[in-house]
């Protein structure tokens, strides 16, 4: 349906949604967002004033007039000033206590479902209390997992199951203390639960179903096996990736001057930063490899500007600050990608069948790059030299995956067979998970018959943001 008639057109479905406080979760939530939108769905996003100053600015309120954004106000406390009430630049002392305020905001929140009257709550995978809030004004509740299957089945699996219980797959399996690394991150204590524990409260919360941001074509055993855990239906929703904003053109134009499939791209996410030993030992390897690169790093300048210089003679472009990823994955002479694997830069590069070398580093990245490696599209670092990887073997999985001859030649085939199979069915996902939007909505408001009279679609304002 285009622009006009949605504009014209009343939806009959509000859906609020409410994304942890993370731009890698806030980004796949609006583009889930504007998919319903695009299906005349109402669709309020909730998040801080942090947030949304930035996400306001990716809407254009022609393409989708039924997507407002909602203001949440978290509880004042003089060591998390407003400007904080977001994970970007946050210090990483004060994560626990933003955990805390989301929590602490859920009367606020209670009181914009009874404001905004939506009829489904979409909801993140650490927010236990957002059902609840939900349930208490009869309004259904669907959790949404921005992350891989394989991520969520091996925590779910590990979080319920007894330590014997292996996986019913050869990977991703980790020797210890690896495990012990990876389960001490969900098991960390906030307020007076852990992460994990609010995963499978999630979860156990969520109403018939759950959505999940990834493909049967590349998770679909993890995804059978997570519903088989939960059971619940596990609907898969692909891609959700923000479109490129403008910009790029420097690296586009140095890109421009090499030959197919010979320059690298280097990247370890925005929310990342190196140690001074990470970024000597990134730097050697991309000295030793002897292909040209594209290294974005974040800016170390405090002012957000973005700077571009050319080293290593020419042969290599530093991008200090924003970098235009995806258009730099879609340049035919990238023919590799050094990655920390986040879920969004992995399915980037999958669905631009780019060949991976993974340096995952924190949070699900370990477990992605299993995922990777499995798939048969990339190469993992081994770590080593008292660093989570050193020159010699970032040079070599490099030079192996965008030249070699044996285990390269295959990475680089499976990629481009991985990319053609991804993008073969378009967004062909979002049509399960309207479906079965429709028919919660429906169940509820039948089960809701007679009770107190909900507030109408003719009756919601067409401002831009509703303040708490």
């Amino acid at each position: 349906m285009d622009a006009s008639r949605l504009a014209t057109t009343q939806p009959s479905i509000r859906v609020l949604m409410l994304p942890w406080l993370a731009h890698g979760h806030i980004s796949p939530f609006l583009e889930l967002a504007k998919k319903l939108c695009s299906s005349n769905i109402a669709v309020y996003l909730c998040s801080t004033p942090a947030n949304l100053s930035s996400v306001e600015k990716r809407i254009d309120s022609e393409t989708f007039p039924h997507l407002h954004l909602a203001e949440l106000h978290l509880p004042a406390d003089e060591d998390l000033p407003p400007h904080l009430h977001t994970t970007k630049n946050l210090p990483s002392h004060l994560m626990p206590v933003l955990k805390t305020a989301f929590d602490r905001s859920a009367p606020t929140f209670s009181r914009l479902l009874d404001s905004l009257s939506p009829h489904l709550l979409i909801y993140d995978f650490i927010l236990p209390w957002a059902p609840v809030a939900a349930a208490q004004h009869s309004i259904p509740a669907v959790v949404f997992l921005p992350i891989a299957a394989c991520t969520a089945a091996f925590f779910i699996h590990h979080l319920t199951r007894s330590p014997e219980d292996q996986l019913p797959f050869p990977a991703p399996r980790f020797p210890d203390p690896k495990q012990g690394e990876i389960m001490a991150m969900v098991n960390r204590m906030t307020n007076g639960i852990s992460d994990g524990e609010r995963m499978v409260q999630c979860l156990s919360r969520s109403d018939g179903f759950v959505a999940l941001r990834s493909f049967r074509e590349i998770d679909a055993k993890y995804i059978d096996y997570l519903s088989s855990i939960i059971q619940k239906e596990v609907v898969p929703v692909k891609p959700l990736l923000s479109p490129e904003e403008n910009g790029g053109g420097e690296e586009a134009e140095w890109l421009s001057g090499k030959e197919k499939g010979t320059v690298v791209f280097v990247s370890v996410g925005s929310e990342y930063f190196m140690t001074e030993k990470e970024r000597e030992e990134m730097g050697r390897g991309l000295d030793l490899c002897g292909l040209c690169f594209i290294w974005s790093v974040r800016s170390e300048g405090g002012d957000g500007r973005r700077r571009v210089s050319e080293i290593s003679g020419g042969r290599g472009l530093l991008v200090e600050g924003w970098a235009a990823q995806k258009k730099i994955l879609a340049h035919p002479s990238v023919g590799g990608f050094v990655t920390h694997c986040g879920w969004s830069s992995v399915m980037e590069g999958i669905m631009n069948g780019v060949p991976m070398v993974a340096v995952p580093l924190q949070l699900d990245q370990p477990i992605n790059a299993e995922l990777v490696v499995e798939l048969g599209v990339g190469l993992k670092v081994r770590e080593g030299g008292g660093c989570k990887f050193d020159g010699d073997e970032v040079a070599r999985c490099i030079k192996e995956v965008v030249v070699g001859e044996k285990a390269g030649e295959s990475v680089r085939r499976r990629a481009k067979e991985m990319a053609r199979a991804v993008c073969a069915k378009g967004d062909g996902g979002i049509n399960g998970l309207l479906e079965k939007i429709h028919l919660l909505v429906a169940a509820s408001a039948s089960a809701s018959a007679g009770n107190e009279r909900r507030v109408q679609p003719h009756e919601v304002g067409s401002t831009s943001a509703v303040l708490v």
